[in-house]
């Protein structure tokens, strides 16, 4: 067995899948990816994709794309879309075309007629806070609806006339006839169908009932042939109510629910509805700002599709939850740029330097590689005689702690260029340094200095005249705490002040300023950036910092 394999992550549902193979329970693998069109997907979603649509593909197999669109109060098309988009940026194509859990809902209804017949479900007029009292707790039974013995004829008729618009929302429910006194208080008599009377953004204004996520989900597998429902750990409880409905429905193909520990990580939520209340309250630019744990976000920031699913791959697919830090999510995102990313300069922080002893008008096209290691052909360096480095690279006084930075009668090389000595600098008013005045040490293009007396470190440049102005947007932490929803304070106490800085007037490599949206780069010395997918142009380039070149929080 090699390392790689060695080093494989659990996948006790994959063993499964293998075995059902085997032994022919399953004549192919049939998996299912079922977002509610609620939101936008985040990163524990990036997991379960990566599962579903993995084991399938591996495996030879398919992959279905349903959105569990029984909450027309909540879903929209704009999130239909935008997971439609994710799954596919993410390398992956559903089987057939995309699924709607509202496709089924004539069947749906037909099965609900099939339990009231058989006298397993019945119309409840117990208000929700009547059904909460009667429901009892985990300790102690429920207690029958004073519905529940209605007669079948009755529940068919008062089922039309939900479907009708005859009551009001909230008025009554179906649920089916189970269990009150079961210690699994999901069998305690479930709610199958609520009025609901909003329009749904597939079937219009046909429906002013709808099914339960419960009641919808398993059925939806089952016309769909899924043969393994793949969940999170939150569901176990309800597999159950799951295989209920399979047994006493007439479904066309049984399948198997299983459950693994989701993905969390720290310094982040990934709760739907606290996500959204980011975007509701502006602390956050949208759903896809970079900051934000989305999908779309993590694009826009600049992680790939093979970052993100080769982190997603490190992961166990185990029976337990667990918190990931932060930092292995950032290892993947490095190790993968710092392997494609094309290399480039800007400047941040500019500070002029005049080189006296090089020609006023002259412009030298010095080459670069556009990467150490792969072949992507060489960028063009004007050099000229005004050039902007980094404001932290000069310092006014020499000491061993800044030996590898520019200060008056000494020497450093510029990047892919020449050596300069700082021969002295200029102040505004406020004491600042505004300009330094240096020579250009001859004949040391890709070379040390004839006299030996050697540069002692290397800073980045832009041309003053030939670069290009950019804004850079650098991103940190959304979060200042490893967990922000733990605990009595609202979680959006910890939101990270210094998350956004926009920094206006950085100088740029020319071409730089012509990449295409959401092309990345590493900003040489500097760390990891891409052209932003919505703002960028030749015109006015914006870039968003990715990631940093190494973990600044690591000692956390």
């Amino acid at each position: 067995m090699s390392n790689t394999e060695k080093a494989k992550p659990v996948n006790f549902i994959r063993a499964i899948a293998e075995q059902d193979l085997a032994e022919g329970r399953v004549a192919k693998i049939i998996t299912r990816f079922p977002p509610e069109p609620n939101g936008y997907l985040h990163i524990g979603h990036a997991k379960s994709i990566c599962v579903n649509f993995g084991m399938a593909e591996e495996m030879g197999g398919e992959c279905n794309l349903r959105f569990d669109d029984t909450n027309p109060s909540k879903e929209e098309q704009e999130y239909v879309d935008a997971i439609k988009e994710d799954v596919q940026w993410l390398g992956f194509q559903w089987a057939g075309d995309v699924r709607y859990a509202s496709s089924y809902f004539d069947t749906f209804y037909e099965w609900a007629l099939h339990l009231i017949k058989a006298g397993k479900a019945y119309v409840c007029h117990l208000s929700p806070e009547q059904a909460k009292e009667y429901r009892g707790w985990a300790t102690e039974p429920g207690k029958p609806s004073p519905y529940r013995e209605r007669s079948v004829d009755e529940n068919l008729a008062l089922f039309e006339q939900m479907r009708a618009g005859e009551f009001a929302e909230g008025e009554c429910v179906l649920r089916a006839n189970i269990d009150m006194s079961s210690p699994n208080m999901n069998m305690r008599d479930p709610i199958l169908y609520r009025i609901r009377k909003q329009s749904h953004h597939q079937t219009g204004d046909k429906w002013c009932i709808y099914p339960s996520y419960d009641f919808a989900h398993g059925q939806e597998d089952a016309i769909e042939g899924v043969t393994h429902s793949i969940c999170t750990l939150e569901f176990a409880d309800h597999r159950p109510l799951y295989e209920w409905f399979i047994e006493n429905l007439p479904v066309p193909s049984k399948p198997r629910q299983y459950e693994f520990g989701r993905l969390n990580i720290n310094y982040t939520v990934t709760s739907k509805r606290k996500l959204k209340q980011l975007v509701d309250e502006g602390i956050v630019q949208g759903w896809n700002d970079p900051r934000m744990p989305t999908v779309a976000g993590m694009r826009r920031r600049g992680y790939s599709p093979a970052a993100i699913r080769n982190f997603c791959d490190s992961l166990a697919v185990a029976k337990t939850d667990g918190v990931v830090d932060m930092a292995q999510l950032e290892f993947f995102i490095r190790d993968d740029l710092n392997k494609t990313a094309p290399r480039g300069m800007a400047v941040l922080k500019p500070l002029k330097v005049v080189i006296s002893n090089y020609p006023e008008d002259q412009v030298e096209m010095l080459t670069a590689p556009k990467h150490p290691d792969l072949d992507l052909g060489e960028r063009l360096l004007p050099f000229t005689r005004e050039i902007y480095i980094d404001q932290d690279d000069f310092k006014e006084e020499y000491s061993k702690k800044f030996k590898k930075k520019l200060t008056p009668g000494k020497r450093i090389r510029l990047r892919n260029a020449y050596v300069i000595e700082a021969d002295s600098y200029d102040k505004n008013e406020a004491g600042e340094v505004v300009q330094i005045n240096a020579s250009l040490i001859p004949d040391t293009l890709g070379k040390n200095p004839a006299d030996e007396i050697n540069p002692k470190g290397v800073v980045h440049w832009v041309s003053a005249s030939h670069g290009k102005q950019a804004t850079i947007r650098l991103y940190d932490r959304l979060f200042t705490v490893p967990t922000p929803d733990k605990g009595e304070e609202d979680f959006l106490s910890h939101v990270n002040p210094n998350s956004l800085t926009i920094v206006e007037g950085c100088w740029i490599e020319p071409d730089l300023a012509n990449a295409a949206n959401e092309q990345g780069f590493q900003f040489e010395r500097e760390g990891y950036f891409v052209a932003d997918r919505y703002d960028h142009s030749p015109e006015q380039p914006v870039f968003n910092m990715t990631i940093g070149l190494r973990d600044t929080w690591s000692n956390d």
